[in-house]
């Protein structure tokens, strides 16, 4: 089984404005003149970290990193301001010009994913492939999934669905739109308790096995106020896309190489999205790992990702 790639420092690192509002973190490592990958985090408001780097064989690939507005690195913190998916598709292309980049590979996990595929069907003449992970597509039904009182996740975590619906009195209607308000609230204590509430929920089931240290990781306040804000505030607006986005205009990317790795037990993307998907792009190469969930960093999608970069690495080189 395949493990990760040995740590590496970034080569370059810079904050890139891309509006009168906001300045977005980039980062470059491995081989300069390597294959060009952009890593495309997910959440929205997740950010990067240097585990990142790891997935992509630094003799290989030239690795782009960049935190999404509003996230990690990226100035102002959870803004939500100016914060779209049109937006950070646009700041995409951005750093791809900006570093003299033609096409290059995307990388992308879970909201990742779902931006990676946005930006490909906006700009296919710019993409090398995809490499994608735990598919989420944006639709009504993915978020009922996740956040609804009858969706999968839910029922197959209703002891830790409570404890997400305490800053809501435990009433799950209009669920939200609810929390919404709490994240954008002037009340500093409510909009903290609420995204403490909001990313506990989502890293407590985001692993197959449970994570001893999830309370405490995922409700750190810095990281979980910039996960909870963004993610309510594009989910509220309905990824700033029309419903079926991807999957119907899903024929713009055919032509590409692409690999999609997905976890048999994926209790935050349902594994059909990524069957759906595939029933529309015959082409696409699915993997479904068994024996995890949908955390990038278990072992068997560890394993199926580094597999993934290799194998595109080989492909590419031979284009």
């Amino acid at each position: 089984m395949r493990t990760l790639y040995p740590a590496i420092n970034a080569n370059r690192q810079q904050w890139l404005p891309v509006s009168e509002l906001h300045q977005i973190y980039a980062e470059e490592s491995g081989n300069p003149l390597g294959i060009p990958v952009v890593l495309v985090h997910g959440g929205p408001g997740a950010g990067i970290s240097p585990e990142h780097r790891r997935f992509f064989d630094p003799e290989r690939y030239r690795i782009i990193l960049f935190d999404q507005r509003g996230a990690g690195q990226s100035t102002p913190h959870a803004e939500l301001a100016d914060n779209s998916t049109q937006g950070l598709i646009a700041d995409m292309e951005h750093i791809r010009t900006y570093l003299g980049i033609e096409r290059w590979l995307v990388f992308g996990g879970s909201w990742g994913a779902t931006l990676g595929l946005c930006y490909a069907i906006e700009h296919p003449e710019r993409v090398l492939g995809l490499v994608l992970r735990g598919l989420f597509l944006g639709r009504r039904q993915d978020l009922d999934w996740l956040y609804g009182p009858d969706g999968g996740a839910a029922q197959l975590f209703p002891d830790y669905y409570r404890e997400y619906l305490a800053p809501l009195e435990g009433e799950a209607s209009d669920l939200l739109n609810r929390y919404y308000q709490l994240l954008t609230s002037d009340n500093e204590l409510a909009r903290l308790n609420a995204a403490r509430a909001w990313a506990i929920w989502e890293g407590r089931i985001s692993t197959l096995l449970p994570r001893n240290d999830a309370e405490g990781h995922f409700g750190e306040a810095h990281s979980a106020l910039a996960l909870a804000r963004l993610e309510c505030h594009y989910f509220v607006n309905h990824c700033f896309i029309k419903e079926n986005h991807i999957i119907e205009r899903i024929g713009r990317l055919r032509s590409l190489p692409a690999i999609l790795v997905h976890g048999r037990y994926d209790a935050i993307c349902k594994p059909a999205a990524a069957t759906a998907l595939a029933g529309h792009w015959p082409e696409l190469r699915l993997q479904i790992v068994p024996g995890a969930g949908h955390s990038a960093f278990e072992p068997g999608i560890i394993d199926a990702l580094v597999k993934a970069t290799d194998q595109m690495a080989r492909e590419l080189n031979n284009t």
